[in-house]
């Protein structure tokens, strides 16, 4: 009897714990899995803010692949270019491949919501590679303004689109790099401007407005400005021109713009025959595909509605993670001919960092701020680090200065 072939595509959260957590369940003899990227690692896609700003370098977002998997895990270094789930077959630059159960994990991409520019102009945290041009992006400019005989001030203005996670994450940690690179490239601080831009009337939605204010008031105190219910109309080479009110607009020029005001799943979900909206399928309850009992859906590319609260759950780390481990279980139940289980997300809080040494958290049923905040945000990327790798990985990767 043949064996069933497992066939994953991505390495990022929801991907990479799949195959992880199916290289403990499935033997060899049972099952060929097969995980497809399209590089030998994994890059910590909620450390990018800080590779973007430069507080930490790029190979510290990182691990190779094959440290995290076993023998029971075939490897392969792909670019997926086409999905199709009638034929269960998938094009990657590595050749066609079949399989008898998909899992979709091709992360995200940004979203411009049709912005005119802001796909040709903006910078975005998309992945490892996105958030290292940023940061050269930064040092350049600070550098060209340095050895400018005429100085223009707008190279060293800094616009960040976004006032959610991704965004006051960069500005956080935007707000300790400054500095450091006026002290670099003998710029006065007060030269430097630091814009966040948000259409919606709020910073960080849902979160305690009491802690959302704390942040507001401590990046304000890094020199962070805010520009909130202003939305971006449209992006140019020399900044952006921002709406502030029924017929008044305005330009501010800007030799940095990063986009970090919204996301959608991968583009190839469009293509692959199941419904989707934004690139994102509204999986069941067992995470699996409508109308596909054999292809699931783990974290960004997953639409899955939290019908307590009415609104869908955000694509996060956490959730992807979780996702993944039911899904491994639900392979493993299907293979055995047992029925699946459904998907229980258990929501462990939320920490948002203002630097390295500063946070917000409303998690393990408390609500925190400060020095406190910033240690659980380490102990919160370390647990990550350990759920895929164990101790040897997060000792090597992890973050443990606290303080």
């Amino acid at each position: 009897m043949k064996r069933p072939t497992i066939l994953v595509l991505g390495a990022g959260y929801g991907g990479l714990t799949t195959a992880v957590n199916l290289q403990k369940m499935v033997s060899g003899e049972e099952a060929e899995i097969i995980l497809v990227n399209k590089n030998d690692y994994h890059y910590e896609t909620t450390w990018l803010h800080e590779v973007g700003a430069g507080t930490i370098a790029p190979d510290a977002a990182r691990y190779p692949i094959a440290k995290v998997i076993n023998n029971n895990v075939r490897f392969v270094q792909a670019s997926v270019e086409g999905i199709d789930v009638n034929e269960r077959k998938v094009q990657t630059t590595a050749g066609e491949m079949t399989y008898d159960y998909l899992v979709l994990g091709l992360g995200f991409e940004g979203e411009t919501f049709g912005i005119p520019g802001l796909d040709k102009y903006a910078l975005s945290l998309a992945n490892l590679n996105a958030a290292r041009q940023i940061r050269e992006h930064i040092e350049y400019q600070f550098a060209s303004w340095s050895l400018d005989e005429v100085k223009d001030d707008s190279k060293l203005t800094i616009i960040v689109g976004g006032a959610g996670f991704t965004g006051i994450e960069l500005l956080g940690e935007l707000g300790n790099r400054v500095p450091e690179l006026c002290k670099e490239f003998d710029i006065p601080q007060e030269k430097v401007r630091v814009l966040c831009v948000e259409a919606a009337p709020m910073v960080l939605p849902g979160f305690d407005p009491t802690l959302v204010e704390y942040a507001k008031t401590q990046l304000s105190k890094k020199g962070i400005e805010f520009s909130i219910g202003t939305p971006v109309v449209e992006a140019t080479e020399e900044g952006v021109k921002i709406k502030k009110g029924e017929d008044e607009f305005e330009f501010v020029k800007a030799g940095t713009v990063i986009w970090a005001a919204g996301v959608r799943g991968n583009k190839l979900v469009e293509t692959s025959g199941i419904e989707s909206n934004r690139a994102r399928i509204a999986v069941r309850k067992d995470m699996r595909a409508p109308g596909f009992d054999d292809v699931f859906v783990v974290g960004d590319c997953a639409f899955l509605l939290n019908e307590e609260a009415g609104r869908p759950y955000p694509p996060t780390a956490q959730i992807a993670m979780q996702q993944a481990v039911t899904i491994a279980r639900n392979i493993k139940h299907l293979m055995n001919d047992e029925d699946t289980e459904e998907f229980v997300y258990d929501d462990k809080g939320a920490v948002c960092s203002l630097g390295h040494d500063d946070a917000i958290a409303d998690a393990v049923g408390r609500k925190m701020a400060g020095k406190k905040a910033s240690a659980l945000k380490k102990i919160v990327d370390n647990r990550a680090l350990y759920l895929v790798g164990g101790v040897g990985l997060t000792v090597k990767k992890g973050k443990f200065k606290f303080i």
